[in-house]
């Protein structure tokens, strides 16, 4: 069953370009029930988003600016995130902003038992990366959207700059997980691999790499070997992955201790 979800919309700090690829991505994760977006829709930079809005059923929320420098968009979406919250409405909040002033309605609504997305360009804070359960980088759905415009090569190439290179930390972050979840063969059952590196990283993504799947990415990187297996009534092949052993930490040995440099002898009675 699809939990219910309220996306709320910053649009003073969201780009409409690719409202479509986040919603369809928003899908994913549950059924938004409620959408709304926030901003003062008497200036004209917001006057794009109008088409955008009936294609995609999503409410404006008109908020005045009440004096020069200050957003009071903010503070009109948290009142509103609260009010859902008391309500019982939904299950779970997606909130679409590249502004750290969210983090702290992210932690409330996690501490409230809440499922909490986030979705920013990859400019956002760490701070409100951390404070959500998953967060996705609206530079990853332009990329689908470019793709399934089309499979030209000039547009790949316009959109390489949006992909990050695999690091050694990240190469290191992966082993330090999979070693986590291993069994004493140092097999890991991906799936948990996946799950783990979420809750350590929220924005931990394949497709920040280029890669659709987690499987694609592990078997990109040399240090990991994969293994498919049969579940127990042979109906789905199962993905394991482990640390190749050349790449393993290698076991301290063991020093045995010696007195002056000779042998004891031990006397017979």
């Amino acid at each position: 069953m699809d939990i219910k979800l309220a996306v709320l919309i910053d649009g003073d700090n969201i780009p409409s370009a690719h409202v479509k690829e986040m919603m369809e991505e928003i899908a994913k994760y549950g059924n938004p029930t409620i959408k709304r977006i926030y901003g003062d829709w008497t200036k004209p930079h917001l006057s794009k988003w109008k088409n955008l809005l009936l294609e995609n059923a999503i409410t404006p929320i008109q908020q005045y600016g009440y004096t020069v420098g200050k957003n009071a968009t903010d503070s009109a979406m948290i009142i509103d995130a609260m009010d859902i919250l008391y309500s019982g409405k939904v299950d779970g909040f997606c909130l679409v902003s590249s502004d750290s002033d969210f983090t702290r309605l992210a932690t409330r609504l996690r501490e409230a038992g809440m499922k909490v997305y986030g979705i920013g360009e990859k400019k956002t804070p760490n701070p409100f990366i951390v404070a959500c359960d998953k967060f996705i980088y609206i530079e990853i759905l332009k990329n689908q959207g470019q793709q399934e415009e089309s499979a030209s090569s000039e547009k790949s190439k316009s959109t390489a700059s949006d992909i990050d290179k695999i690091t050694e930390k990240d190469i290191k972050f992966i082993a330090t997980t999979i070693d986590d979840v291993a069994d004493d063969d140092g097999w890991a059952f991906l799936g948990d691999v996946g799950s783990l590196l979420q809750k350590k990283q929220p924005n931990f993504d394949s497709r920040n790499y280029g890669y659709q799947k987690l499987t694609p990415l592990i078997k990109s990187i040399k240090d990991f070997e994969i293994e498919r297996r049969e579940d127990s009534k042979g109906h789905y092949k199962l993905i394991y992955v482990r640390i190749k052993e050349n790449n393993q930490p290698k076991p301290k040995s063991k020093s045995t201790k010696k007195s002056n440099g000779r042998k004891k002898l031990i006397s017979k009675p």
